[in-house]
C-alpha cells in the first residue's frame, strides 16, 4: 500500500476541525440525561440529596479555592443565587476532592458564601457527574431533575439567567 492510499488519508483537515468543534462544544451543550441521585454533605453537616431538591431548579459548582476562574466567578454566582433564590433556585458549591477542607471553610466564612458549601471529599461526587476534573464546572438542572446545561469554565451570565427564567417559570 502506498502513502496515498493509507486508510486515513480520507479524511481532510477540514473534517478534523469540525470534529474537534464538534466535541469543543459537548462541554457547553444542552443535555437531557437525569442528574445523579448524590448526597452533598455540607460544611455544616448537613446532608442534602438530588433527590430532596426536586421541584427547584439547581445549579451545581464544582469548584476549587486554587482556581482563579473560580475565585472570579463566586461574586456573580453569589449575585445569581440571591436573585433567583426567592423563585425556587438552589445551588451547591462542590469543592474537589484536593482543595483542603480549611481553605474551603475559610472561603466560604470570608466571602460569606450565602449558598449550601459541600466538600466532595472522596471525589465520589465528581465522578458520578460525568468524572469532573476541570474548574469551574457548573451543572443547571431542571425541576424533574435532569440536566439541562453543562458550563465548564466560566458561563456567560446573561444567557444563563436567561435560562434559569425559563426553567422557573417553567
Amino acid at each position: 500500500m502506498t502513502a496515498s492510499h493509507s486508510p486515513r488519508s480520507w479524511i481532510k483537515p477540514a473534517a478534523i476541525g469540525a470534529l474537534v468543534l464538534a466535541l469543543a462544544g459537548i462541554g457547553y451543550a444542552s443535555f437531557d440525561t437525569a442528574a445523579p441521585d448524590v448526597t452533598f454533605i455540607s460544611i455544616k453537616g448537613d446532608k442534602i440529596s438530588t433527590q430532596s431538591m426536586r421541584g427547584k431548579v439547581v445549579m451545581v459548582n464544582f469548584w476549587a479555592t486554587s482556581c482563579v476562574t473560580c475565585v472570579k466567578e463566586m461574586p456573580q454566582m453569589v449575585e445569581t443565587y440571591e436573585k433567583y433564590k426567592g423563585q425556587g433556585l438552589e445551588f451547591v458549591a462542590v469543592a474537589m476532592q484536593y482543595d483542603p477542607p480549611n481553605y474551603v471553610l475559610n472561603f466560604t466564612e470570608t466571602r460569606k458564601l450565602p449558598f449550601i458549601v459541600a466538600i466532595d471529599a472522596a471525589g465520589d461526587i465528581a465522578k458520578q457527574f460525568g468524572d469532573v476534573t476541570l474548574t469551574p464546572t457548573t451543572f443547571l438542572i431542571d425541576k424533574d431533575g435532569k440536566i439541562i446545561k453543562r458550563y465548564v469554565g466560566e458561563p456567560e451570565f446573561p444567557a444563563l439567567h436567561k435560562l434559569i427564567e425559563k426553567e422557573l417559570a417553567g
